[in-house]
């Protein structure tokens, strides 16, 4: 199966990106995914050259910088589904800066997971946020479109957020904004919430999967709790998936080295 392996760098606190990405491509990983947060308090304040010096890092050492990924920790009073105009006019310009500074550093992909940052506050009316969220993602994806940067709507559990928690609701707003730049990511975790197995998520929903993210029902990495990965890697392999499938923990306590090398032979194990 010809999936490819990343990482995100977020595990590795305190560890500069360089010495992330000279680990990760030693350990077999073929990608980096990045946290903006990691990088700068805001991306905006990052300089070409900056962003030059992530990309060459990662080409000097073999390794794609596959995209970013929690999008919106910080700058704060960032909310795409946000009563208040201006809010979500800040959240567009944001975003539409995440897709520039993605682009500049070699990434193609977007995750877009940001639970506290999309929740339908109390009293907003349901249709009227899945309106919002709509525009908002309608104007960035005309930017993403140039940049050749695909946004992936992230399904998450319900106890992360209440809004998109199931496939079949990012494929609804992934069919409104109607960009082929607006794709779906899938997190085995996350999966769980939902009513059908992992394998009939990938199997129902595989058309629109632009990426992958590999942990387990207890927030570590893949194969370290009850996920079936020989059902899951079949069923990708169904659908013929070919991106990355990349690491992504809430568990950090076993230590970045001990995940990672972990996770790299499960992947090995399940994909090859």
């Amino acid at each position: 199966m010809a999936v490819k392996f990343s990482i995100c760098n977020e595990l590795f606190k305190g560890w500069s990106l360089k010495k992330v990405i000279e680990y990760i491509s030693r350990i077999g990983y073929e990608g980096v995914e990045i946290a903006p947060f990691t990088i700068s308090y805001d991306i905006r304040h990052v300089s070409k050259n900056e962003r030059s010096e992530i990309h060459e890092i990662a080409e000097r050492y073999g390794v794609e910088v596959v995209g970013t990924h929690w999008l919106l920790v910080t700058p704060p009073g960032l909310h795409i589904t946000h009563p208040d105009e201006n809010v979500r006019k800040l959240t567009v310009k944001y975003l539409i800066a995440l897709v520039k500074f993605t682009a500049d550093i070699g990434g193609k992909i977007m995750v877009f997971g940001s639970p506290k940052q999309r929740n339908i506050l109390p009293g907003v009316d349901e249709r009227r946020a899945w309106g919002w969220a709509t525009g908002v993602f309608k104007e960035v994806c005309k930017v993403a479109e140039d940049h050749g940067v695909t946004i992936c709507m992230e399904p998450l559990s319900r106890d992360q957020t209440n809004f998109v928690n199931t496939a079949k609701e990012a494929t609804v707003l992934i069919e409104k904004v109607n960009s082929p730049n607006f794709q779906l990511i899938l997190d085995v975790r996350s999966m769980f919430d939902e009513e059908l197995s992992h394998s009939e998520i990938i199997k129902s929903y595989g058309k629109y999967l632009a990426h992958f993210h590999a942990n387990d029902d207890n927030g570590l990495g893949p194969g370290f709790g009850r996920a079936n990965y020989h059902k899951i890697a079949k069923a990708l392999d169904y659908v013929n998936y070919r991106g990355y499938v990349s690491v992504e923990v809430f568990d950090f306590s076993l230590g970045a080295k001990y995940i990672a090398e972990r996770s790299i032979v499960n992947l090995i194990k399940y994909f090859r």
